[in-house]
């Protein structure tokens, strides 16, 4: 081995590491976002290529070049071609490939052990053997939760005794863990150990629907990142315990944070079953009727009012009408109109799905508002334009103490002066529950493909002069 390279892998190991943390930080704003995930790509790229001269690395380069390769190409092909709606299931994908990597790295290390070719601690045994539950869990609820975005499965699917069921599940694989721990691993006890591990992520997941989506993406993130940490504990590596750690930590404090943007616990999104109106939900408390409106009303109420909020959805992304709502926009501004964007935390399919979508149109970040800063603002907003959202728009949030969303904060549209709503039919959204706003006196329903509608506000706009 080459003098001090041990040293010389360590220290490009934790300069790494150093530069993860730069970058996600650098993710926190909009306005660094696309300089942190840069900086975050030199950090992978030199973690990868340092790899190849580790001391623990033992000839293996024809495989590992080919995966590099392999993998390398895919995910480059998919990015390229993957659509802005697609993007939540995207994330979903590669999150389980991360947790599943470093369950599938705990299996192997616990194969060595029982072959006799490597020998472990018992805290790092117990640290493999942890990691490879979280990791497990992680994989299969993240492709569970591909399959529902995908439209492959149903949005909830549950069962009779489910949580009891779930529980007694992720007991045996806690229990087959211990008995690897005191006995040892063996195969038999391995792939048992594993299929319990993986029944539990499906089992946990299979049962969330609804506006819960976003939150259990990022809670599997969490558990990647936790699971990554550590496997870099158990192969000694510090960049990997490094950008575990601090993906873990920011994955839970996101999960929290959008847990509590719909008034909930962690628990209560895990565990009480929302979605539930996925099956049974019913519009009784909704009174009245829906109002339309067409077009070019809707172009003239929005061109001579002083301020408009926009609320975008996932019906949005669908649509793909980012870019025209962003020319509908530019050209408010250009007739003196105030716009501003309103987001919610849980807006979409997952965790900032909102702000990724209308910087691909090319909206200024300094327009883009959370919930917090721009709830008050509605009660003196001459429109509020809300495209493709539904719960986070709901009243029933704050008026009807029976349904599921009851206490979420939600954007305040219905205090707006004019609600004007783009929705192509009058079904209801991904939770199935009935949207009181619909109803109210100050909304106006303008129906059809908000793409189509978004270009027939521009030709409206433009006919006024």
């Amino acid at each position: 081995m080459i003098p001090g390279l041990e040293l010389i892998v360590s220290a490009a190991y934790f300069a790494a590491a150093v530069m993860f943390i730069y970058g996600l930080k650098g993710m926190s704003s909009p306005v660094t976002a696309r300089q942190g995930m840069i900086w975050a790509g030199i950090a992978m790229l030199l973690a990868v290529v340092v790899t190849f001269f580790h001391p623990k690395v033992e000839g293996n380069y024809l495989l590992m070049i080919i995966a590099l390769v392999s993998a390398s190409g895919l995910a480059w092909w998919w990015a390229r071609i993957v659509a802005m709606t697609d993007m939540p299931q995207m994330i979903a994908l590669y999150n389980g490939m991360g947790g599943g990597s470093a369950a599938a790295i705990a299996g192997v290390e616990l194969l060595k052990v029982h072959s006799g070719q490597a020998q472990l601690l018992p805290t790092t045994l117990m640290v493999a053997a942890f990691g490879a539950i979280i990791g497990s869990i992680a994989f299969s609820g993240s492709l569970v939760a591909f399959a529902k975005l995908q439209g492959w499965m149903k949005k909830t699917w549950r069962f009779p005794s489910q949580q009891l069921i779930n529980l007694i599940v992720f007991g045996i694989t806690v229990l087959l863990g211990l008995i690897i721990f005191f006995v040892g691993p063996n195969p038999f006890l391995l792939v048992l150990f594993f299929a319990f591990a993986l029944t539990a992520g499906i089992l946990i997941t299979i049962p969330i629907g609804g506006a819960d989506m976003p939150v259990i993406i990022s809670l599997y993130n969490a558990l990647t990142g936790v699971a990554v940490g550590l496997k870099g504990y158990v192969l000694e590596i510090p960049a990997l315990m490094i950008a575990g750690i601090v993906v873990g930590a920011a994955g839970t404090l996101l999960t929290q944070l959008m847990a509590k943007a719909m008034n909930r616990s962690l628990g209560n999104v895990l565990f009480a079953g929302f979605g539930k109106a996925d099956e049974d939900a019913v519009s009784g408390e909704a009174s009245g009727e829906m109002r339309s409106i067409d077009a070019t009303d809707a172009a003239i109420q929005m061109a001579y009012a002083e301020k408009v909020i926009i609320v975008p959805g996932y019906g949005l992304a669908v649509a793909q009408a980012q870019h025209k709502l962003w020319e509908v926009t530019q050209l408010l501004l250009s007739r003196g109109v105030k716009v501003s964007f309103a987001i919610h935390p849980v807006a979409g399919r997952m965790p900032g799905h909102m702000n990724v979508l209308l910087a691909e149109a090319g909206v200024d970040y300094e327009m883009i508002h959370d919930l917090e800063d721009i709830n008050a603002q509605f009660p003196t907003t001459d429109v509020a334009l809300v495209i493709g959202a539904n719960d986070v728009v709901n009243p029933a949030a704050r008026k009807d103490p029976s349904s599921p969303i009851f206490g979420m904060p939600i954007l305040d549209v219905d205090k707006a002066r004019n609600c004007i709503v783009i929705k192509r039919g009058q079904g209801t959204g991904f939770s199935g529950i009935e949207n009181l706003l619909f109803f109210e006196d100050n909304t106006r329903m303008l129906y059809g493909d908000a793409q189509k509608v978004a270009q027939q506000l521009i030709s409206g706009i433009k006919s006024l002069g």
